[in-house]
């Protein structure tokens, strides 16, 4: 690394360590070829890699492993990466090649997938060239080992690493052990992400108005999609026990994350969460998205089949739409198939 008085990095002194860290064996004779001096990873001496972690060092592994006899095999690279990162446990795994980010049908660029979603891709005939089912297979045996994402980026692209690791979306494709959206109750720390993500639509008056002070009292109420640590989806359940209803409200997703299917996964958090309670009907009062809502089952009602508490707080001003759904019908969960997402009120 550079390190001149007049650069950034003047006086880091970073250290870079190798070693015989991989032991080998040899791949043999296959098919009556003699792979002579190309091998396969025997065992990985993590113990050794992370002495020199734990000092601060950066460890450089070639693709070359060693056998018990002395003698030195060429690796596949792609395959070193895999099975030390699997076997440190890395929470990430980055590829580096001319057969990322992978492609749907359509050539499409594929953002991110989750492992078993990786899975299926790769047991489909004919989906992957040879080149992007030996990065597929990587990743999904690395996620499937204990490391928790891996990112394929195309090296020929400028500034590939450094969008894929500091901007939310990335350029590459990611495959996940686990989902990358999380939906999950809220807590008094989303109070400021939620406020973030529904003012402007507050403003333009999708939404009704919430306060802070609103939101700290009923937090208990919302639940959240988090997106590498930032809340892109929220909404909200309110349970009327004496009419066997319950209300959705302030159902927002980011608009830089409509048009996937979040709203969605919240309206089916939703209803499964109001029918642990035992209501039997879902409403929501929206002033724009009443289409949204009946292509997902609801129907148009009317202020007096609201729940008398929620009638008497009826805003006059706003005059929104009464949707309803029966939950006694949707008892399957079925999520609609339109992707759309749309604030309410």
């Amino acid at each position: 690394s550079m390190g001149l008085p007049n650069s950034p990095m003047a006086g880091a002194g970073i250290r870079v360590s190798s070693g015989n860290f991989l032991v080998a064996r040899p791949l043999g004779v296959r098919e009556g070829v003699d792979f002579q001096h190309t091998g396969e990873l025997r065992r990985v001496d993590t113990g050794a890699i992370r002495a020199h972690l734990d000092q601060g060092s950066i460890v450089l592994i070639s693709p070359l492993g060693y056998s018990p006899a002395g003698e030195v095999f060429n690796l596949r690279a792609e395959d070193v990466a895999r099975d030390v990162a699997a076997e440190l446990h890395a929470a990430k795994l980055v590829y580096l090649s001319e057969d990322a980010p992978l492609r749907d049908a359509a050539q499409s660029p594929m953002r991110e997938l989750t492992l078993n979603e990786a899975r299926v891709m790769l047991e489909r005939p004919g989906r992957a060239r040879d080149g992007d089912s030996l990065l597929l297979a990587a990743a999904v045996h690395a996620c499937g080992n204990g490391v928790q994402r891996v990112h394929l980026l195309d090296r020929g692209s400028d500034g590939a690493l450094l969008l894929e690791l500091f901007t939310r979306d990335g350029v590459g494709t990611m495959v996940s052990a686990d989902a990358y959206d999380a939906t999950r109750p809220a807590t008094l720390a989303d109070i400021g992400g939620i406020l973030e993500l529904i003012t402007p639509l507050q403003v333009e008056g999708w939404l009704a108005a919430r306060s802070r002070e609103n939101l700290e009292s009923e937090i208990d109420h919302y639940v959240v999609v988090e997106r590498d640590g930032a809340v892109i989806g929220c909404a909200a359940l309110f349970s009327y026990p004496e009419s066997d209803m319950a209300e959705l409200a302030c159902l927002a997703v980011d608009e830089s994350y409509r048009n996937a299917g979040r709203g969605d996964v919240l309206l089916d958090a939703i209803e499964r969460e109001a029918q642990s309670t035992g209501a039997s009907r879902l409403f929501a009062l929206t002033t724009r998205a009443s289409h949204w809502f009946k292509e997902r089952g609801f129907r148009d009602g009317d202020v007096d089949e609201l729940p008398p508490a929620r009638r008497h707080a009826y805003d006059e001003a706003r005059r929104s739409k009464v949707m309803l759904k029966s939950l006694v019908e949707s008892s399957g969960g079925g999520v609609g198939t339109s992707r759309t997402t749309a604030p309410i009120s």
